[in-house]
Order: C-alpha cells, then sequence, then structure tokens
C-alpha cells in the first residue's frame, strides 16, 4: 500500500515560494509504514492500493503514534491492463535461490516450461531434480499430493503466467517436514480483481509413439469468494528398451551362466481434477476446501523379452521368451479444511484438516516359452497375480506465526497424522498341459501397515544490518507397526528424533557475503517399498519390497560466498546413514535377479559448487553451474564389508532468448552433463542432455504456441554397471526422452486475474509411490 503525507499548514503554500512538495510512502514487509522525520501537526493522508478504493484522511498525527488505516475492495470492473514485460531477477537468500519470474518474458507457457530455465532445477528424463535429489514440491507453500510422474505432469498442464516466484529452498526451515530434504516452493500471484478467467491447454508429442494431453483451468472471484477448477487428460504411450546382461557366477566367483534380456512398454489413460475453494469469512478470517483427484482407468504395462542363455565358453544352452502383461487401475483422492485468523498484531493462526484415500489394482499376466538346442525339452510356463492395495491418511496441524519486530519473527506449530495400508496380492499357476489354474499359497500373502507420527516445532528469525540468521527445532515422534499375514512376520518400529535447522549470514561489503547452515533430515520408505510383493519381469527377474526397511537420516552442511550478486562459490558435505536405494542382487545359486530396496550404512558427499546467472543483454539472459563431487558408499553385502567412492561432474548452460520489438518470440536453449557417477555400488555412464524450445505469443498475448525438441544430439541413453561382491550385471537404458512436442494455450474471460491455484498435501502422500 502508498501513502502521501501532505501538511494542511502546507497546502495552504501551494504556488508559494515556501510550498514542500508531498512526501510518499510504502509499507514495509509487515504492512506498516514508517514516517521518518515527521514532525507532530495535522496532516491529510491519501492512501491507496491496487484492486482497493482510495482512503482520504486527515488527523493530527503525534510523534510515534500508530494508526490503522483499512482500505475497500473496489469491485468496480477495470479494462484490460497491457504490461511490459521484464526481464526475471534472481535473489540469494540464506537458505534459498528466489527466481522472481512475474510479468517476464518466461512467464507464458507451462510452469514445467518455467522450472526448466530456474537456477538450480534440473529436469532429467521427465523427473525434477535439486542437489542430485529428488526436491519436495510446494505450490503456495502446500505439498503437491502427487507421485514424481504424477508432479511433472500437473505442472506441465498448468498456465505460467500465473507464477510470481520460484524458491528453490535447500535448507527449509523447521515448519516443513523433516523428511523434506530440498524444497521446490512455487509461488503463485494474488488476485486482486473480481471476475471471471480461463485457459484452455493441449500439448502433442511425437518420440517413439505418440502421446498427448489436454485440459481447461478456471477461476472465478467475488468479493467473498475464490473458486478454481482445473482439470486435465493425458495420453501416453512411451517406450523403453532395456538391454540386460548378467554374469551368474559361480562358487569361486568364476562365470558359470550369461543371460541377455530386453524390451518393454506402457500406455496410460488419466485424469487429474483440482479444486480449490476460499471464503473470505470477513476481514480476518478465511475458510478454505481444497481438493485434488487423480483417476487413472487404465494403465497397460507390456514387456517382450527374449533372453539368451550361454556357458562360460559363450555356447548356447537355451532361450527363452517372456510376455508380460500388466493392466492397472488406481485412483488418488486428496482434500484438506483450511482455516485461517489473523490478528491486529499482524499474527497468524493456522488450522489444516487433511484425508487422502488411494486405491490400487494390479492384474499381471506372465507366460514364458522355453528353446532347447535340441527342440526336445522344450516347455512353457504361465501365471496370474491379483494385487490389491488402499492406503488412508488423516493429518491434523496447527501453526502460529508471530512477528516478535520490524526485523524479527517467531512460529511454532504441531502436526498429528496417521496412515493405514492394507495389500494384498494372489498368485495362480496355469498348467500348461490341461489348463486348469491352481493357487498358489506360497507366493501369496497379505501385508498391513500402520504408522503414526505426532510432530511440533519452533522456528526463530531475526535480521540486522549486515548479519541475519534464522533457526528452528522439529521433533518428531514415530511408530510403524508392518504384519505380513502369511507367515506371520512383524516388523515394528518406533523411534524419537530432532531436527535442527540452523542458517546464518553476513554482508562483508556491498558486493561480498558469506553464509553458512545446517539441516539434519530424515526419508522414510514410500509403502510401495515396505510391501513385499513381488512383480515379474520374467519368470527370473523379479522386483519386490522390503518391509524390514529402516528410515534414512542426512546431516546437511554448506558454506559459501557470493560476489558481486552474480557469482556464488559453494562447499557442501553430507552424512547420510541407512540411504534406502533399489539394488539388482543376483541369486547365483538358482539364477534369480532380485531389484529390491536396501538400507545403505554409510554414504558421504562432499561437493563444490560454481553459480552465475546474469544478462548478456536485453534479450539474452545465461545460467551456468558446474559441480564436483565425490560419493561414497559402505554396507555389509554378500557376506562381505564394501565401501566404494567416485569424484563426478554435473554441469548446466542454459540461454533464454527474447525476440521481436515486443519480444513475443522466446526460445532457451539447454545443456546437461552428467558425468559418470555412482549410485549406491553402481557405476552410471556420463550422458549429455540437450533442449531446445520456441514459443510465440499470438492473438493480442491471449494465445501462446510452443515448440519443443528433446535430446537433440540423442545422447541421453545411459548403461548402469553393478559389479560388486557377488553381483556382476550391465543394464543399458534406451528411454522414450527424444522428442518433438507441440503445444498451444488459450486464455479467455478477464486475463487481468490472477489464480488462486495451488495444490496441499502432506510429508505422507508422496510416498504413496516413488
Amino acid at each position: 500500500m502508498k501513502a502521501v503525507m501532505e501538511s494542511e499548514d502546507e497546502t495552504e503554500l501551494i504556488g508559494n515560494p515556501g510550498y514542500k512538495k508531498p512526501k510518499w510512502f510504502s509499507t514495509e514487509k509487515n504492512g506498516l509504514f514508517n514516517f521518518e522525520e515527521l514532525e507532530s501537526g495535522d496532516y491529510l493522508i491519501t492512501a491507496s492500493f491496487l484492486g482497493y478504493k482510495t482512503e482520504y484522511i486527515k488527523l493530527k498525527l503525534l510523534k510515534n503514534e500508530t494508526i490503522k488505516i483499512i482500505l475497500k475492495e473496489d469491485t468496480q470492473a477495470l479494462e484490460e491492463v497491457s504490461l511490459i514485460s521484464n526481464r526475471p531477477t534472481l535473489k540469494k537468500e540464506v537458505d534459498r535461490l528466489v527466481f522472481n519470474v512475474a510479468n517476464t518474458s518466461i512467464s507464458e507457457g507451462s510452469i514445467l516450461d518455467v522450472l526448466r530455465s530456474t537456477p538450480g532445477v534440473l529436469i532429467l528424463e521427465n523427473t525434477i531434480t535439486v542437489k542430485n535429489g529428488s526436491p519436495t514440491v510446494y505450490i503456495n507453500d502446500r505439498k503437491v499430493n502427487l507421485t514424481a510422474t504424477e508432479i511433472t505432469q500437473l505442472l506441465e498442464n498448468s498456465p505460467a503466467n500465473t507464477i510470481q516466484k520460484i524458491e528453490v529452498i535447500t535448507n527449509p526451515p523447521a515448519k516443513y517436514d523433516a523428511g523434506s530434504g530440498a524444497v521446490l516452493n512455487i509461488v503463485m500471484s494474488k488476485n486482486l480483481i473480481t471476475g471471471y478467467r480461463g485457459n484452455v491447454f493441449s500439448n502433442f508429442t511425437q518420440g517413439v509413439f505418440s502421446r498427448y494431453n489436454t485440459g481447461i483451468n478456471q477461476f472465478y472471484k467475488t468479493k467473498k469468494i475464490n473458486l478454481n477448477l482445473n482439470y486435465s487428460f493425458t495420453k501416453n504411450k512411451i517406450n523403453r528398451v532395456n538391454d540386460n546382461t548378467i554374469n551368474y557366477l559361480d562358487n569361486s566367483g568364476n562365470l558359470d551362466q550369461k543371460w541377455q534380456t530386453n524390451n518393454r512398454n506402457s500406455r496410460t489413460n488419466a485424469h487429474n481434477i483440482n479444486l480449490n475453494f476460499d471464503y473470505l469469512i470477513d476481514d480476518i478470517n478465511t475458510l478454505s476446501l481444497s481438493s485434488n483427484a487423480l483417476l487413472t482407468p487404465y494403465y497397460r504395462y507390456r514387456i517382450h523379452g527374449q533372453t539368451d542363455v550361454t556357458n562360460s565358453l559363450n555356447e548356447s544352452l537355451y532361450s527363452f521368451n517372456a510376455n508380460n502383461y500388466s493392466q492397472d487401475e488406481k485412483h488418488n483422492l486428496g482434500f484438506d479444511l483450511d482455516f485461517i485468523h489473523r490478528f491486529e498484531n499482524k499474527s497468524k493462526l493456522l488450522f489444516n484438516t487433511h484425508f487422502t484415500d488411494y486405491n490400487y489394482y494390479r492384474h499381471q499376466d506372465v507366460n514364458s516359452t522355453y528353446f532347447f538346442t535340441n527342440n526336445t525339452n522344450n516347455f512353457s510356463t504361465a501365471f496370474l497375480t491379483d494385487n490389491n492395495q488402499n492406503t488412508n491418511i488423516l493429518a491434523l496441524k496447527m501453526a502460529y506465526e508471530q512477528p516478535v519486530d520490524d526485523s524479527s519473527e517467531l512460529a511454532f506449530g504441531t502436526k498429528w497424522s496417521t496412515i493405514n495400508t492394507n495389500s494384498d496380492i494372489a498368485q495362480f499357476d496355469i498348467n500348461q498341459n490341461t489348463g486348469s489354474v491352481d493357487f498358489n499359497a506360497q507366493n501369496s500373502n497379505a501385508f498391513d501397515y500402520k504408522e503414526s507420527v505426532f510432530a511440533a516445532y519452533m522456528s526463530y528469525k531475526k535480521a540486522w544490518k549486515k548479519w541475519s540468521f534464522s533457526g528452528g527445532l522439529r521433533l518428531e515422534q514415530t511408530r510403524v507397526e508392518g504384519l505380513s499375514v502369511s507367515d506371520n512376520v512383524k516388523s515394528n518400529q518406533e523411534y524419537l528424533e530432532f531436527f535442527p535447522t540452523l542458517n546464518l549470514s553476513h554482508q562483508v561489503s556491498e558486493k561480498t557475503s558469506v553464509y553458512t547452515n545446517y539441516k539434519r533430515s530424515l526419508s522414510r520408505p514410500s509403502y510401495q517399498l515396505l510391501n513385499p510383493f513381488n512383480f515379474f519381469l520374467n519368470d527370473n527377474t523379479i522386483a519386490t519390497g522390503n518391509p524390514n526397511l529402516l528410515p534414512s537420516f542426512t546431516n546437511h552442511f554448506v558454506v559459501s560466498t557470493e560476489i558481486n550478486k552474480r557469482y556464488t562459490v559453494e562447499a557442501y558435505y553430507k552424512d547420510i546413514s541407512n540411504q534406502i536405494n533399489e539394488l539388482p542382487k543376483q541369486d547365483n545359486a538358482n539364477n534369480f535377479l532380485i531389484y529390491s530396496p536396501t538400507n545403505i550404512v554409510k554414504t558421504k558427499e562432499l561437493g563444490f559448487d560454481f553459480i552465475t546467472y546474469f544478462d548478456v543483454n536485453d534479450n539474452w539472459s545465461v545460467y551456468f553451474v558446474t559441480s564436483f563431487y565425490n560419493i561414497q558408499d559402505e554396507a555389509f553385502i554378500d557376506n562381505q564389508w564394501l565401501k566404494t567412492d567416485q569424484w563426478s561432474n554435473y554441469s548446466v548452460f542454459s540461454n533464454d532468448f527474447s525476440f521481436l520489438k515486443d519480444k513475443s518470440l522466446k526460445a532457451n536453449v539447454t545443456l546437461t552433463y552428467v558425468g559418470k557417477n555412482q549410485q549406491a555400488f553402481q557405476i552410471a555412464d556420463s550422458r549429455l542432455v540437450s533442449d531446445l524450445s520456441f514459443s510465440k505469443s499470438v492473438f493480442k498475448n491471449k494465445g501462446t504456441l510452443s515448440l519443443a525438441f528433446a535430446d537433440l544430439f540423442n545422447t541421453q541413453d545411459f548403461v548402469i554397471s553393478s559389479r560388486f561382491g557377488n553381483q556382476n550385471n550391465v543394464n543399458y537404458s534406451d528411454l522414450d526422452n527424444r522428442y518433438v512436442k507441440l503445444g498451444f494455450s488459450y486464455k479467455f474471460g478477464n486475463t487481468g486475474l490472477k489464480t488462486n491455484a495451488r495444490n496441499k498435501n502432506i510429508n505422507e502422500r508422496e510416498r504413496l509411490e516413488k
């Protein structure tokens, strides 16, 4: 809000030599005016803010007096306003990077397009990463309640012109769940104008197969109500080629048999519906209802594998064809009810209730035909599996935020959540001679999982002239009960853990600042990883869960300096206990390859980063980062203690261009190099990711046409090798990530509106699938 202060005595002197011009003031971050250098006397105050009626107040002002000004909303419809596009700006704070994009050249297209240009964010194989890990995604400080793939789909279908800024929070405050490592918070612009607006969009992608998505976003606001409703539909067919070479060893560690197998693809139809409803009860109380529904009535997964088995002399022993056909259905329904009360002293009290209903069903049909060199012993196998999983989550949260003074703030809160998951699997073997179907009790089971978490936190932040500090402490009490029904095996855990967060920065000079931070966090295993059921890629290759997984804990230290607000040099260290990774484990005696999540006893990561972001000219901005890091893993595997490490490099060079006089044509060129690196005793070869995209505003800036090319040089495929202990296998992945994508979106209604769109979630929901 802005105000102009005019002395009544001075108004009478207009046109006279002694006349003094009125003084203009703007509120500070806490909403207060600071009228410096004003003497006591009679004044006329003119207070104004966009979307509100201007107030004229005549009063006698005493020195250090506090006054309250309340503006009334101006419901009069406004004419369309043309905004001049500015360049995005980057601000480095002690615990985060803030990328301001409102009304800039990159705020068209989708939110995912903006993330591709956001410093510190990498989108690789349709997965969002920050600092070599998957971030927890929030929108307006509410966690997105979808899996990693579904998050990417949602952001790709959401328009970017509603974004104010992107916060890449590398050291989240204590109010975030302890399971939040890095946080990606997408802050939406606040709506000030009443009326209706919306947009429609559609994208067509041609890779190995074609796929498309389409949807509509709608927003309506009155003086009391904000209503946002989004719907999108996605139809995918994704190809994936995997060439696996498995060297099964004998007791002496020599090659016994060599197996080679390949290929798979999937088809998906998915519906995503988001509803956000805000009711402004009065000036200080707001009630909100949010819901998100993801419906996948059609998911088909096909694996056509050809496996050749040879001996140590590379002589053929036999081969087999495996056909795996999986039919999946699922729904993921989330509901949030929020209440916010604002006090006169600018403090806030917040309540949240959350409920999730998640249901997943999978039917699997696997048949294999074996061929021998003499063709006399050929035979076939076949079996069916039915798998069900139902998860319910209930969570209650309360938070209180209190400004202590103009430069400090105190906050605290509590949270309670309970999770119940019931899963079962039934396998039926098919007799190839008679066609009879027999129940297989050995490979059938039921698994019940219960988890309850109570959390409490307190945080404080304070700013001085050259120093700033923020810190907090969060505690979480966790109780877990798991039961494998068929064999009555229980897996119970109970632990109380503390999670401190500390940030300290110092402005050494006008051009140089230094900062350091520390955070302890945890990662709980997802419910899918705890489920002990088997998913068969073929008769001898199995993906299974591990009900005995332990939570992983991370200590993260950072020391950094920023020079000239352009260059950042950073050193970091991570100490991780019980890190959860899926490892391929060979059963050399029975020729099985089992993919199962495992706790790595100790992981250490040491890295050095250089980051810069600057404008070359008015039409060209550059972001560059390079990181050299070492990962060291230690664990007891195959009856021996293993310790391996690998130095790696990760670099990104991104360029944003604007063309034409009105800058309505934009382009982005990004090159990402991921060097040879270690992933839990596995070595992944280097790869180069290359992307080129264009967007053009059309129809008086109401429409946006986009064109993107991915993996320009076809260098994104990679090899992962596992050569540790008694493991010796190699997996070559050729993913469907080289494509051309054409998109179009169109805005209608009052295009000056800003949406209240947000996606709410709690920490537990993201663990439904990983």
